[in-house]
């Protein structure tokens, strides 16, 4: 695999179906090259492509869950919920912004009547009180703040809760949303997410425990595709 080589492709056709084997124009054993095969505890698999890093000489898999077909996020949150659901929490609180397109599903699935998203957008009625400041690798941006707004207070104060994102990776946004929460005596019970991309956020948030549908590693550039790093294979769940 040469330098010049990404083994990249538009991904308008992943994340949109489930199958119960890895197709056949993708490798099911390393090296990886445009796809990696994410088993789900079903036994299904979702292949997700491999994004080149800017460093030219790793890659990670990715999941865009607002570009994902409806079955393939439903059966995330049916997954997501499981995890959720041994937790025991009064309510969920989505992360943004990919995070939201679990977290009303699994409170549905939950049982639970509706659930409470942080946002990133500052609505002229918000409380810079009520906020925390986040970056992370993919959104770098200086000054941007994970925001709760000052309406739907009432329903976190004293209750325990259960955040849910798409995926884990620093963990900058998740430990941004338990510093907000702590604030306000928000007793946080876990995270639950569809994907632990490596485990380069496990550092940061050993304090709370994590819990995915499945893991990616990091991958390393080889010869004639993309090789799993092992030492970065995050623990499922």
């Amino acid at each position: 695999m040469s330098a010049s080589e990404t083994y990249t492709e538009a991904t308008t056709g992943y994340w949109q179906e489930l199958t119960p084997e890895v197709p056949l124009r993708f490798p099911a054993t390393p090296p990886y090259r445009l796809g990696y095969p994410a088993t789900l505890p079903c036994g299904r698999i979702l292949v997700l492509p491999l994004r080149q890093l800017p460093d030219g000489d790793r890659a990670v898999a990715s999941l865009i869950a607002n570009q994902a077909s409806h079955l393939v996020v439903a059966a995330l949150a049916d997954h997501m919920a499981t995890q959720a659901r041994a937790f025991d929490a009064e309510i969920i609180v989505g992360l943004p912004t990919l995070g939201l397109a679990f977290a009303s599903q699994v409170a549905e699935r939950l049982g639970q009547p509706r659930y409470v998203p942080l946002g990133y957008s500052r609505k002229f009625w918000y409380d810079d009180a009520l906020s925390e400041p986040v970056s992370s690798i993919t959104s770098p941006d200086a000054g941007k703040r994970l925001r709760l707004d000052p309406n739907l207070l009432p329903l976190l104060e004293s209750r325990r809760v259960v955040l849910v994102d798409d995926a884990i990776s620093t963990g900058a946004t998740a430990l941004a949303a338990v510093r907000l929460l702590q604030t306000i005596g928000v007793e946080i019970a876990g995270i639950v997410v569809a994907m632990k991309q490596t485990n380069r956020w496990h550092a940061s948030t050993t304090a709370l425990p994590v819990r995915a549908v499945f893991g990616c590693p990091l991958f390393q550039r080889g010869d004639g595709g993309w090789i799993p790093l092992a030492e970065t294979q995050p623990n499922i769940p």
